[in-house]
């Protein structure tokens, strides 16, 4: 993707000049990183048009922990051994989930995205859907070129401006990136991944992880399990344990603090009981099959199998589809909230209710064949 001249952009760019240095940028700064700069078409195409996560879980998680990125996981354990060490004991985060999220955002290192990140945040901020947003992730990417972390021509990262080995946003590695060798730069661009990982690290720990703390564990639900428990309702490994949840692998699951149950793709799906850090991978980014993913392929590295539950066939619902939900449950009297087809509490909630009038499981889970008994 490369910049193509166009005049609106132009004078946006000299209007957030000013903005720009009132929070503390300075005009050297200013100057360097826009001379090559520019309006990136490309990028506005990809904001616009954004893959739909419309994978199913066992989907997802065959390329997420696909036997490649396992293997490639351990090999990268073993070659990095040593540093992963220094990380686990400044840190307290394991090196598993560590590789993990280096594996789920960069493979590993191998596609750290080569689009420059002032004129892609610069064609967001100006394209203005998100404009706020990304005008505010523009100056953070600014200051980072002030302190020398990194030369305009090496900011290099993802069309929305991710950068590095495990893809941070510019405010992120702003508050959160480390500089592990102390050598005055925190260098997450370059071959040598230290800093990027070391960063991963240290975001995680910054969010409350806790050292030794599985994400979560594959259960067994009993049979007539009050499926309005999961997602939200946390107990103890032991009540959970108490009401018949099973660990998959069998044998007692340990006390790791306030535990909730995952049904992630409903009653017919796999069952999770998760702990804090599962919620503290979610900081890297919100949906649950990205935290399942990085979990699951942490353990994976570490030597556990894959999941035993049978993953559920069938399809996941677009957009569209879900939208349609929303609508006929509104027109039902269930109070779904806007037909936006984003499955948020209020969707959940008017599902739950549905299936209890109907005396079905109250997963909450917007399925096509949910779909297709509204119909």
């Amino acid at each position: 993707m490369r910049p193509r001249p166009n005049a609106g952009f132009s004078n946006w760019v000299a209007g957030y000049r000013a903005r720009a240095l009132s929070a503390g940028v300075s005009a050297a700064t200013f100057e360097r990183a826009f001379a090559n700069a520019g309006y990136i078409p490309g990028v506005i195409e990809k904001d616009r048009n954004q893959a739909e996560f419309t994978k199913t879980l066992g989907e997802y998680l065959s390329t997420a922990a696909s036997d490649t990125r396992v293997e490639t996981g351990r090999a990268m354990a073993a070659q990095y051994a040593s540093l992963l060490s220094e990380i686990e004991a400044r840190y307290g985060v394991d090196r598993q989930t560590v590789l993990a999220v280096w594996g789920m955002e960069s493979n590993f290192g191998k596609r750290r995205g080569d689009i420059p990140v002032v004129s892609a945040l610069a064609t967001l901020a100006y394209e203005g859907r998100r404009g706020r947003f990304f005008e505010q992730q523009l100056t953070s990417a600014l200051k980072i070129l002030q302190n020398g972390d990194v030369a305009p021509e090496n900011m290099t990262g993802s069309w929305a401006g991710a950068m590095g080995h495990t893809q941070f946003i510019p405010t992120s590695y702003e508050a959160y990136a480390a500089d592990f060798r102390g050598d005055g730069r925190r260098d997450i661009w370059s071959d040598d991944p230290t800093d990027g990982l070391a960063s991963t690290a240290k975001y995680l720990s910054n969010f409350g992880w806790r050292t030794g703390q599985p994400w979560g564990v594959e259960v067994v639900l009993p049979q007539g399990f009050n499926y309005g428990l999961a997602g939200g309702t946390k107990k103890s490994a032991a009540e959970w344990q108490a009401l018949g949840v099973q660990a998959a692998t069998g044998g007692r699951i340990g006390e790791f603090g306030p535990a909730e149950i995952l049904v992630p793709e409903g009653a017919q799906g796999a069952a999770f009981m998760t702990f804090r850090n599962f919620d503290v991978i979610k900081r890297y980014n919100a949906a649950d099959a990205y935290a399942i993913g990085v979990g699951h392929l942490g353990d994976r590295i570490a030597g556990a199998g894959p999941f035993l539950t049978r993953m559920m066939t069938g399809r996941a619902l677009n957009s569209s589809e879900r939208a349609e939900i929303q609508r006929r449950l509104n027109a039902l009297g269930y109070e779904a909230g806007g037909a936006d087809g984003i499955i948020g509490p209020n969707t959940i909630s008017a599902i739950r209710a549905y299936q209890r009038d109907r005396g079905l499981a109250q997963d909450g889970f917007a399925s096509e064949s949910l779909l297709n008994r509204l119909r």
